[in-house]
């Protein structure tokens, strides 16, 4: 259980986050203030939200997990995620700032018809939806453990709290708030490392020494198999590209953040350095867990409990505050991210871009009560939260790449064609998982069978065509 001092410090930042989305309200005077904040977004602000959106508590707590129970393996996604960034804004990028868009999804509707832009939108709803109930599960756990407040009452806490600022401030306060949030959870990672030095009698050196001879300060791992384990270095490299590649440049959620700053140099800056940052903050997070493992002897914990049961048996009052609170910032930042790019879709795909600020508001308040009662229905999982996470949006995003980088071709293509890849390349997702193959191969070849697809069924059409005329 926690100290009211705790309950003060984390009162204080929850307070400070409400009032800043109160004030900053008065900016919205339209609907694309409240969606893009009239795309004059400086683009620092906007890399640190893209990083503060993407991280939740996901990084903050199963990360340190995976090095306590393990090793560094997971650090060789964020290499990856470096790699797919630059790629996003080599090709993604320019087409979506030359277009003029708000929502991405237009880009598909201007090239392939307002059909398959209302389904990409509609296959980016669900997946967000899925993916957040898990953060939102990571989130709850973290506090009951903590707290010691039932799974439910945890979320609905969060949900609350978050919609204060989210439904007042719009996408200018999100991504100000999530700034000032990366910087308060990376703080607590940083204050762990501190304070696991700080009460070990060994040096540092010696504990890397020991560390490392333990194996549990590997990075690279060349002894596994290709498509079998997502750990194994090519896998994870060429996984993490693909994931960044797809999940910055065709997830609007991310995307929307760059949208918002003044110019394509600008977004480029901010969707690369995005990546850079990932990767340092990993690098924080996975010292934290093996310095977590040294402190605590390596006793063995269930999974994804291992910060939470450090911060609970070994933080003082005040500082296990200071924590707690970067926990729900993390929470947060992803959740308020989510309710305004859910609202921001469904008005630009599906009801034509025209909408009031009362109404976007109101949209974005029936996206967070779906977005809550998702989340209380999931249930914790054997796998780590973190790699749960990130399959569930490998199932859809190899289909909504593949989408986009059709899009950026000369060639027409049928609508009946695209539907049929692109439910192909999601259906082909679920037999790669039934049959053993790592998660991280499931974008590239669920990309390669949608374009594969669409052009297979798009020659038959012709075809029958010609032979019905030809009749």
């Amino acid at each position: 259980m926690i100290h009211w001092i705790d309950y003060f410090v984390i009162f204080l930042f929850i307070f400070g986050f409400s009032v800043y989305g109160i004030l900053q309200s008065r900016k919205n005077q339209s609907s694309r203030d409240y969606f893009l904040g009239d795309r004059n977004l400086p683009w620092p602000i906007a890399m640190f939200s893209v990083v503060a959106t993407e991280t939740s508590v996901l990084t903050f707590i199963s990360v340190p997990g995976l090095a306590y129970r393990d090793n560094w393996y997971f650090l060789q996604l964020a290499l990856g995620y470096i790699i797919g960034r630059v790629l996003v804004s080599l090709i993604l990028l320019p087409q979506y700032f030359s277009t003029g868009i708000i929502s991405i999804y237009e880009v598909l509707g201007k090239k392939f018809g307002k059909n398959i832009q209302k389904i990409a939108s509609a296959v980016f709803l669900v997946t967000r939806v899925l993916a957040d109930g898990i953060r939102f599960l990571a989130t709850a756990v973290v506090v009951q453990v903590i707290t010691g407040w039932s799974l439910p009452a945890s979320v609905l806490m969060i949900g609350i709290v978050t919609l204060g600022y989210t439904l007042s401030g719009g996408i200018r306060t999100i991504v100000w708030i999530d700034s000032i949030q990366f910087v308060l959870y990376l703080f607590g990672g940083v204050l762990t490392i501190l304070f696991c030095l700080n009460h070990l009698d060994q040096s540092f050196a010696s504990i890397l020494s020991s560390l490392t001879s333990e194996g549990k300060l590997e990075i690279f791992n060349w002894r596994g198999n290709l498509f079998f384990d997502s750990s194994f270095f090519i896998s994870a490299l060429i996984g993490g590209a693909l994931l960044s590649l797809a999940s910055h440049g065709v997830d609007y959620m991310m995307v929307q953040r760059v949208l918002g700053t003044n110019s394509l140099d600008s977004a480029k800056k901010a969707m690369i350095g995005s990546g850079i940052f990932v990767f340092f903050q990993f690098t924080v997070f996975l010292m934290a867990g093996s310095l977590i493992f040294v402190m605590m002897d390596g006793v063995e914990i269930a999974k994804d409990r291992e910060f939470t049961s450090f911060i609970v048996n070994y933080l003082p009052v005040g500082l296990k505050g200071v924590l707690l609170a970067g926990v729900l910032s993390a929470a947060m930042s992803t959740l308020s991210s989510s309710i305004n790019a859910l609202a921001s879709s469904t008005i630009n795909d599906w009801m034509g871009g025209s909408s009031s600020l009362k109404l976007s508001r109101f949209i974005s308040l029936a996206w967070a009560t779906i977005l809550i009662g998702i989340a209380l229905l999931f249930d914790e999982s054997d796998s780590a939260i973190v790699i749960v996470g990130l399959q569930i949006a490998s199932f859809t995003y190899g289909g909504l790449l593949g989408l986009f980088l059709l899009s950026k071709l000369k060639h027409n293509f049928h609508q009946v064609s695209l539907i049929t890849g692109l439910v192909t390349s999601l259906l082909i997702v679920f037999y790669l998982k039934q049959v053993g193959i790592a998660w991280t191969w499931f974008i590239l070849l669920s990309v390669f069978i949608n374009i594969l697809t669409v052009y297979i069924v798009d020659e038959l059409r012709k075809r029958l065509n010609i032979k019905r005329k030809l009749s």
